[in-house]
């Protein structure tokens, strides 16, 4: 395995070298970074111009040029990287940070959410196969797929900011929309789960009334301008998904299995209730970490202690209940603390921007305000990348389940859960391990537009910026990332093939 590895890297390190030498060659010759004083009348133009000249080394051949940028990046190795300096003067190296660290924020999450949710959706229409769940969700997929970025965005910002800030402020809904959200939802999970007409329509009639008593509830109490969950809620969602964790993992049967995940889900509702009182009224990035880390310890040890011959399913099953656990913790704090961000925001959904300048709040109230930024433009990547891994998880699973293996466990009475949970799904990963990996990379410095419309300085600005200058030394720092980005993920995906079917790594 390491020399695979090895040789894998060797062979990236090098389509790495040879890529920078093509995108500086280009880079140079996209334009002229005198064009400004080419019509100036300025007095001291002759002496800007030298100036430029004598900052950006275009009195030096373009491979002297070149060199000295590669001998800066190999400056990494020995951790003194030196990215140059931009055409402004400032260094490259705090502009690469800054701008990585914005464009990270919405890759990370944008990308876990599609994924996630395209897998399901992919499993899902596999499974219902040519059924209107299938159709519906292949339609939804192809239009997010040909949706134009900037156009989406537009409307996510009408939409989506200003009609739902114009809203917030009475928080109720009319009757009409009560009948009409009930009846979408209804609608979509009855699709989803399937079976005979009457039980779609027994489960269409009974999940409309269950909406329909929670819009009205929400519109009367104006529960979205005062939301929280509380510690009983918390207990009922996460018990609920602990249930659902286990049906899908291993199945009710597994004693040990159920044992460990019951144990987290316990040890977890306990812990929230203890810390928090603290997570409220002194909240930390330390103090939210420790007890993320916690619940994750304890889901290991509840997996290793009760597992026994099950212990990896059990210890992954546990980790499963710990981290929604998190998530919905965090939720709920962040409702708790919604109301009184609304009394500093009145319009909390912003359109522009990663943050509101001189922003004077509490620890929530600076986390909810990062969130609320991040919103519209992670949604926007989501909606595009849900398309693809919808399509592609489809394809891949319905290739498998067409396989004599899995017609062979079929007729030896296994389960249909463990067939699509066990041997189904890890086969159908390998070609999805690949579209994962450049995607990431992709998104990293292809989120060009959505940053532009949503004006968010992240790599993708730093690169139509420094491409519009004809300023190398950007332009570089941003290959540089993604194309390094893209390496790495590439290795992850070689990686994952070699842990997903050990032959291929031989």
């Amino acid at each position: 395995m390491i020399r695979y590895i090895l040789k894998r890297l060797g062979i990236s390190l090098l389509i790495l070298v040879l890529g920078s030498f093509l995108m500086f060659i280009l880079t140079i010759n996209s334009g002229d970074p005198l064009e400004e004083f080419r019509e100036s009348n300025a007095p001291n133009v002759e002496n800007l111009k030298a100036q430029r000249i004598a900052h950006m080394g275009l009195d030096k051949p373009w491979y002297q040029r070149y060199w000295e940028w590669l001998s800066g990046v190999g400056k990494c190795f020995t951790g003194s990287c030196d990215l140059g300096q931009d055409i402004k003067g400032r260094a490259v190296n705090s502009l690469v940070v800054q701008a990585a660290a914005s464009t990270l924020k919405l890759v990370i999450l944008a990308t876990i959410l599609a994924i996630v949710i395209g897998i399901v959706l992919g499993i899902l229409t596999a499974i219902r196969q040519y059924s209107g769940f299938d159709y519906a969700v292949t339609f939804m997929a192809f239009v997010f797929f040909s949706l134009p970025v900037f156009w989406a965005a537009v409307l996510l910002k009408h939409y989506a900011a200003i009609e739902f800030n114009n809203w917030i402020v009475e928080a109720r809904f009319s009757t009409a929309q009560i009948i009409g959200i009930s009846l979408v939802l209804s609608l979509i999970i009855a699709a989803a789960l399937g079976g005979a007409w009457k039980r779609r329509l027994i489960s269409f009639a009974i999940m409309a009334v269950v909406f329909a008593g929670a819009l009205w509830y929400f519109s009367s109490v104006q529960w979205l301008r005062r939301p929280m969950l509380g510690i009983p809620l918390f207990a009922v969602v996460v018990l609920a998904a602990g249930v659902f964790v286990l049906f899908v993992t291993s199945g009710p049967k597994n004693i040990r299995v159920r044992n460990a995940v019951a144990l987290t889900t316990v040890l977890t509702i306990i812990g929230y209730a203890v810390t928090r009182g603290l997570l409220m009224s002194d909240p930390s990035n330390l103090k939210l970490f420790l007890c993320f880390a916690a619940g994750i310890a304890i889901a290991v040890a509840s997996g290793a202690l009760l597992g026994g011959f099950s212990r990896k399913q059990a210890i992954t099953s546990s980790l499963i209940v710990a981290v929604i656990a998190s998530l919905v913790a965090l939720a709920d704090l962040m409702l708790s603390n919604w109301n009184a961000y609304l009394t500093q925001q009145p319009r909390p959904i912003p359109t522009i921007g990663s943050a509101t300048p001189n922003f004077d709040s509490t620890y929530w109230g600076h986390f909810i305000d990062a969130a609320t930024h991040l919103f519209l433009p992670t949604i926007v990547l989501t909606l595009i990348g849900i398309a693809g891994y919808t399509r592609y998880t489809r394809a891949s699973m319905l290739d498998v389940l067409n396989q004599d293996y899995i017609r062979t466990a079929r007729s030896k009475g296994v389960s249909e859960r463990k067939v699509i949970t066990r041997h189904a799904f890890r086969n159908s990963l390998i070609p999805l391990a690949t579209i994962v990996a450049f995607d990431f990379a992709a998104l990293i410095g292809g989120a060009v537009i959505t940053e532009t419309v949503f004006g968010w300085s992240g790599m993708g600005a730093m690169f139509r910026e420094g491409l519009a200058a004809v300023d190398p030394p950007p332009v570089m720092a941003f290959y540089l990332v993604t194309g390094s980005a893209a390496v790495l993920m590439n290795l992850v995906a070689d990686i994952a093939y070699a842990f997903l079917d050990p032959r291929i790594a031989r």
